[in-house]
């Protein structure tokens, strides 16, 4: 965290000053820039992990506070965990302490007690560690202003993380409003990967100035692809070939982090590895759909140093500070390179120290998208998408915020809210809408009582139309919108918690079925009070579990990289069965372009194929899939289904497409986008995440939370009621937004186009290419009900007639 040396800080009170001489350590360049800032309103600080970033955040705050402690509260801080809150909150005490400081630390989270917080309130610590959720609830009181009066400074912590979901718009939203309860407030953020540090210091500051300062990034990390005996699969996730090879570098290290995209992959994995860990390794695993109590026991094993191994997610992506973790392993293609290089920082936890990870594909396709993120991390190519508008479902959210803490004015509302970055853009239009919907809920709602939230009083202020609505506002704040889980507990009285699976597998279990979490095989016992009761049945196959979580899709950056990468004569740096195979591909059809698209077809056990060479993403190439068929349909062909990865989408038929040119006609497809989506199970998905985030459905009602399927049925039968008597309403235009952005990901679709501009390569061949050969191993498959079913049943009945004879017989009006 710091270097050795004989120089002494500055501008700390004595006290710190003689512990932090007697520890020996003296400030990098970057945190002592961040006490020559501490009066600037806003700042962003990047600086690599282990370089004490944290601590620059506050080494402002002691030094003020061990100069003056006074009362009251004088520093937020606020990251997207909770256990880095808690993380920091240890950290703090050592020099807090060792200097004797009287400054007071505490966190608050969901994990606070009802009695802490409302004393925090009242009392606030020196202080105080926190979440975008935790402060949007805090600010949501009539005593805010109180609470948050004398606050100096805030510090976003890992702020890349935030900004790139709705809980850092909610987190700036509620930002604008502590600004103007303490106008003095300074705003610091923090970071160690960010690609466009502008945008971010944007998205901190809005239309303040924001100075960044950036650290030495140090030296680069020590990186590379795993090389197995055995070569990997042509298809798959699960990277069980690579075993062996995990094995062998977790006994060469110290701890290793074992990193997976998805939690399910994670489940099989450990288990796998578990199976071959002769030598008794400890070994954990850790994901967010495992009890808390569950993962708080294997960070504080990680902390202490006794494990040897932790195969995990996204969880541990943040800074949590794991001194003794010297090897980062990443199981499948990273998909984005800022994260990996996230993730990769999770090694040698100090400053001037290499990071070192190992990238282990899971297939061979992802060999290749390996070496591409390889290269950007060396090149430091960070990726990322520009952000869009601030979304308004949240913004709806923050509105009923405002309202429950006291009467305001729309105009003064409105121009606190477009102080905050993400709404810099925000129109009045835009922001009438949004107050008038959490007025009445909408032309085809108003009506109803239950959407009827605020008034406009005779002085002009808006206020919440029944003062008792706070409670359930207050209940259903946040922007996290889980997938609907089940608890899993031990069969018996006080069973002990294990986590939680998706409602749609649980539904799909029948007794004795087993199944993993947390690294173990556990048997399906009964559903009681919608908790999920298993025993211990460690002898059989289970089956998958799913997950609440992300499938991530390969980024643009990473994508055009791939694409340059597949142009070179030769690839050395590849192990030799990917090149044989790339080198195949050239000879029998050619390889995907930067500029062109590549399509391929061919005819393959009796259906037509049809392989479009995207390199979009999984969502995009999915859309395109849907898109394509249907404009299929259209054109008199007959399309029987697909299958999407992150490169390609794979078409089967009966007809050959001949010109694929009519098929990639931008607005047709968009046109074909609205029809399609109208009346589709993921609009009606997307319709209701929007909805619960800004307030018109409510997952929480006195305490308790709804079911998935009582949340399904309210939010289809609102879709169904707004799209049939008020298909302009705000929700439903925003729900085509989030669409468009998230699920669908029609962005990446018009990049396609734009990309190409026309230029199509359509190869006709005999057989199935190299390429294309993996997609018919592909999960997934989509089938299309069209035409294509008809003729196949004209066909058999033809076929069945001629057979018997019955082809010559009049049958009259049969036909008719």
């Amino acid at each position: 965290m710091f270097r050795f040396s004989s120089s002494r800080m500055t501008d700390l009170p004595e006290s710190l000053q003689h512990w932090f001489d007697a520890q020996g350590w003296a400030l990098h360049p970057h945190q002592a820039q961040m006490l020559t800032a501490k009066d600037l309103p806003a700042h962003l600080l990047i600086a690599p992990t282990g370089g004490g970033k944290t601590l620059a955040g506050f080494l402002p705050s002691l030094a003020e506070l061990g100069a003056a402690p006074g009362g009251g509260l004088h520093t937020l801080y606020v990251s997207p965990l909770k256990a880095l809150a808690a993380d920091i909150k240890r950290n703090l005490r050592r020099p807090i302490e060792g200097a004797g400081l009287a400054i007071r630390v505490e966190d608050r989270t969901g994990d606070t007690s009802n009695h802490a917080k409302r004393r925090q309130r009242a009392d606030p610590p020196h202080i105080l560690l926190t979440t975008p959720e935790s402060l949007a609830l805090m600010v949501s009181y009539e005593d805010a202003a109180r609470t948050f009066a004398g606050v100096q400074r805030v510090i976003v912590d890992e702020i890349h993380a935030l900004a790139e979901s709705k809980r850092g718009d909610q987190l700036m939203l509620a930002l604008a409003q502590l600004q103007g309860l303490a106008p003095g407030l300074r705003r610091v953020g923090l970071s160690a990967t960010v690609d466009d540090p502008a945008a971010i210091a944007r998205f901190l500051a809005g239309p303040a100035p924001c100075p960044i300062l950036m650290a030495d990034p140090g030296p680069a990390p020590d990186i590379a692809m795993l090389r197995t005996d055995t070569a990997p699969p042509w298809s798959g996730g699960g990277a069980a070939y690579a075993i062996p090879a995990v094995l062998d570098q977790v006994r060469q290290h110290k701890t290793t982090l074992i990193f997976h995209n998805t939690r399910a992959q994670a489940e099989i994995f450990f288990h796998n590895l578990w199976l071959a860990n002769e030598d008794g390794l400890p070994i954990a695993i850790h994901h967010g759909s495992l009890d808390r109590v569950q993962r708080e026991r294997v960070e504080a094993a990680m902390a202490n140093g006794s494990l040897r191994a932790v195969v995990c997610t996204g969880s541990l992506d943040l800074g949590i500070d794991w001194g003794d973790v010297d090897l980062v392993i990443q199981i499948g293609a990273p998909k984005n390179v800022k994260r990996l290089v996230q993730r990769i920082g999770r090694a040698n936890h100090r400053y001037n120290a290499p990071s070192k990870a190992l990238l282990v594909p899971a297939n061979r396709f992802e060999v290749v998208e390996c070496l591409a993120a390889l290269e950007a991390v060396r090149d430091n190519d960070l990726d990322g998408d520009p952000r869009g508008p601030g979304p308004r479902d949240v913004l709806c959210q923050h509105i009923l915020i405002a309202a429950c803490s006291g009467p305001f004015h729309a105009d003064d509302l409105f121009t606190e809210l477009a102080s905050a970055g993400p709404y810099g853009d925000l129109t009045r239009e835009e922001f009438d809408a949004c107050l008038q919907f959490c007025a009445t809920g909408g032309y085809a709602l108003r009506a109803y009582d239950q959407w009827q939230r605020l008034m406009q009083r005779p002085d002009g202020q808006w206020q919440l139309r029944d003062p008792r609505s706070t409670l359930r506002i207050r209940q259903n704040i946040g922007t996290i919108q889980d997938t609907d889980t089940l608890k899993v507990r031990w069969r018996g009285r006080g069973g002990a918690p294990l986590g939680e699976i998706e409602e749609g597998f649980a539904a799909s279990l029948t007794q004795g079925d087993t199944f993993l979490i947390g690294g173990q095989i556990v048997r399906y016992e009964g559903l009681r009070e919608l908790t999920v009761e298993v025993t211990r049945d460690p002898g059989r196959k289970p089956k998958i579990a799913t997950f609440n979580g992300t499938k991530f899709a390969t980024s643009t950056q990473l994508s055009h990289r791939i694409l340059r990468l597949l142009q070179q004569d030769d690839w050395p740096e590849l192990p030799e069965h990917t090149r044989n195979w790339l080198q195949l591909q050239r000879e029998v059809s050619q390889l995907p372009e930067p500029g062109r698209l590549l399509i391929e077809s061919f005819p393959h056990e009796g259906r037509e194929q049809l392989v479009v060479y995207g390199f979009a993403g999984r969502n995009a190439q999915q859309t395109l899939g849907l898109l394509l068929t249907k404009r299929m349909e259209e054109t008199g062909l007959a399309p029987m289904g697909f299958v999407a990865t992150d490169y390609a989408t794979l078409i089967w038929g009966l007809d050959a497409v001949t010109d694929p040119e009519p098929l990639f006609d931008l607005a047709a497809l968009e046109a074909g986008l609205d029809g399609w989506l109208a009346g589709n199970a993921m609009m009606k998905r997307t319709f209701r995440a929007s909805a619960t985030i800004a307030g018109l459905i409510d997952r929480q009602i006195g305490g308790q939370r709804k079911s998935g399927r009582q949340a399904t049925m309210s939010s289809d039968i609102l879709y169904d009621t707004l799209m049939k008597y008020d298909p302009g309403h705000l929700l439903l235009d925003i729900t085509r937004q989030e669409a468009m952005r998230g699920l669908v990901d029609f962005d990446r679709v018009r990049e396609l186009a734009a990309r190409i501009g026309g230029r199509i390569d359509l190869r006709r061949l005999s057989r199935v290419t190299p390429l294309a050969a993996p997609l018919f191993l592909e999960h997934g498959r989509v089938p299309v009900h069209g035409s294509a079913d008809n003729r196949l049943l004209e066909e058999e009945i033809t076929r069945l007639m001629d057979d018997s004879g019955l082809a010559q017989l009049d049958l009259g009006g049969a036909q008719e």
